[in-house]
């Protein structure tokens, strides 16, 4: 088995345009670490639901939170099957016809049997691992969480048994005859960039910007601070 790539199934294989799959952990792994939110989708009840919400990977384990008494908690509490997505939107792709519109983008589709985690160890350890994957450090710098907020965050790991990577990074693709058209057609950069940071009104006077947020400055793009702070807290 190649510990590499992730193995091709019939459930992550990429069959619309199969040449832009990835399988490779190394692609899929850096499309998840330089996301923020996934989209957690999963079946209760016969009902299809899809969540947003906050997540990071450690080795080859995805972690997401949430309010103890979510539906989505405590649906997945028992171990259930989810796929776990998560998009980066690069580009808009402006053609000479609607079929040939279309985006770049970065995706990932993940696939495993999500649990509930109960073990106080491993729980302790997702809440300081939750803050630490995003801003390297500052769980030892802020007030640790009280017994209720504690009680009241819930975290599900789910192993990744498969995954794909899925990646389109073209220029305006038309149908040959469609080039001599009298057509304004151009590709648009999309990019999240970090702003200026806007202090507490109540903050205490004097305080420096600690050294695990020196990546969040303005004008830097926030999927590649993401990646460098998950590469700080978990150094290869």
């Amino acid at each position: 088995m190649d510990d590499t790539s992730y193995p091709i199934t019939n459930r992550n294989r990429v069959r619309r345009r199969p040449e832009r799959g990835r399988f490779d952990r190394a692609t899929v792994y850096d499309i998840l670490d330089s996301a923020m939110v996934a989209h957690i989708a999963y079946v209760l009840d016969g009902q299809p639901y899809c969540t947003p919400t906050g997540f990071w990977r450690e080795d080859d384990r995805l972690y997401w939170h949430g309010s103890s008494a979510s539906r989505m908690i405590c649906g997945q509490s028992g171990g259930v099957p989810v796929c776990v997505t998560a998009t980066h939107l690069d580009a808009i792709v402006l053609a000479r016809s609607g079929f040939h519109h279309s985006v770049n983008y970065r995706s990932v589709m993940a696939f495993g049997t999500a649990r509930l985690v109960t073990d106080a160890v491993e729980k302790a350890r997702a809440l300081d691992g939750f803050v630490d994957r995003f801003f390297p450090g500052r769980s030892k710098e802020i007030r640790p969480p009280t017994g209720q907020e504690v009680k009241a965050t819930s975290f599900v790991v789910m192993p990744i048994d498969e995954a794909s990577g899925k990646i389109r990074s073209t220029h305006v693709a038309d149908d040959e005859e469609d080039y001599a058209l009298p057509i304004w057609t151009a590709r648009i950069p999309v990019r999240q960039v970090l702003g200026d940071p806007e202090p507490c009104p109540r903050q205490l006077p004097g305080l420096a910007v600690p050294a695990g947020m020196k990546a969040y400055t303005a004008g830097r793009l926030l999927d590649e601070v993401l990646l460098e702070a998950y590469h700080t807290t978990y150094p290869d």
